[in-house]
């Protein structure tokens, strides 16, 4: 990681009894695209406003290339904001809009014109600058605001929930776009969202958020792999968490099943009882007639079946233990509540989570 460009220090912002944000520490490097990702109330919003200045902390510091922004008004930090609201002035055309903070400034005509028409063509909506918002799609209106955020050349650009209003299909489209515009621009992304999607699809870097507090900051594939608390493995996608217990050096015993495996990771002089994590994904339906190596096998009762119709997700019993396991292509289409199936994993594909109850 390069050196830090947008550092959060110790960042609390008290509202009343409560802290929203509580001691949030975070180094950005430039040119990332950052997600903070968490359930409402998580502290994320809370802590992207008081990087834009609409917010103040109640104690901490935030630093830009070493400049302290603390304190500073918004107009003064150079940072682009997009909302979920978009925020569009519904009098103005998409380029009268583009060009407000361009005028704002006081920028000389000719150099407002060239920014203007190079920030639209970048996000598609040449075509569409006569448009005023209310002729718009809502990717379009969204893609206004983007422009809007971006043609002043901010230092950082914060986003807030700004898919949140589209459909399904437009949103994987701006999900697309909005990487396609990170990389060709390479500007320094703060991104808020509780959609998982988004965060593993997009960022450089995911941040965990939870009641306030960071859980955890990794490549999004470490977050899913590799979580670091039992908070991060039940948030992020679907997950089997299993009790355990440390028996020795890298064996744990599965109480819900009634085994021990060696499992790879586990921090040395740990005891106690773990948690241990598999993604449902991870779960295989195995062939009565053939038992592969390296592959703990388990008679599971389907207790629901469910068609997604490339797959089906299974949930069923293994001794005590309760599992979901997803079932990819024609394998899936004879599962079905009330029948026996055998289930296996590897043992690599578990995974002790640091931070459980041994910890």
């Amino acid at each position: 990681m390069s050196a830090s460009y947008l550092l959060l220090d110790r960042l609390v912002k008290s509202y009343g009894r409560g802290n929203a944000v509580d001691g949030v520490s975070l180094d950005i490097a430039r040119g990332e695209f950052i997600t903070l990702l968490g359930p409402s109330g998580s502290g994320k919003t809370s802590t992207l406003m008081m990087i834009a200045g609409f917010e103040q902390p109640t104690a901490g510091a935030i630093l830009l290339e070493g400049r302290d922004l603390t304190g500073q008004p918004p107009y003064r930090r150079n940072i682009g904001v997009v909302f979920q609201s978009y925020a569009l002035f519904p009098h103005m055309t998409a380029r009268r809009n583009v060009e407000f903070p361009l005028l704002m400034r006081r920028l000389p005509v000719a150099e407002i014109t060239a920014r203007v028409d190079r920030t639209l063509d970048l996000v598609g909506l040449s075509a569409f600058a006569s448009h005023q918002p209310r002729q718009l799609s809502g990717g379009q209106q969204q893609r206004v605001a983007l422009a809007r955020a971006l043609v002043f050349e901010p230092d950082v650009l914060l986003l807030d929930e700004p898919l949140g209003a589209l459909d399904k299909n437009l949103r994987e489209q701006m999900q697309v776009e909005i990487t396609r515009i990170h990389r060709e621009v390479g500007i320094t992304t703060v991104y808020v969202t509780h959609d998982q999607t988004e965060a593993m699809t997009m960022s450089s870097r995911v941040v965990v958020m939870n009641r306030g507090r960071i859980e955890q900051v990794a490549r999004p594939l470490e977050i899913y792999d590799r979580p670091a608390t039992r908070f991060v493995a039940e948030f992020v996608g679907e997950s089997n968490v299993l009790e355990g217990t440390l028996v020795e050096a890298g064996r744990v015993r599965l109480d819900g099943l009634g085994v021990t495996m060696s499992i790879a990771g586990v921090r040395p002089g740990r005891q106690g009882r773990v948690d241990v994590l598999i993604r449902p994904e991870r779960i295989h339906l195995v062939d009565r007639s053939q038992r592969p190596d390296g592959v703990s096998v388990f008679v599971m009762k389907v207790t629901s079946a469910t068609q997604f119709g490339d797959r089906v997700l299974a949930t069923g019993r293994v001794g005590s233990q309760s599992l979901r396991v997803r079932v990819a292509g024609a394998q899936g289409r004879d599962v079905r509540e009330g029948i026996e199936v055998l289930v296996g994993w590897r043992q690599c594909d578990l995974h002790v989570i640091p931070e459980s109850p041994a910890a």
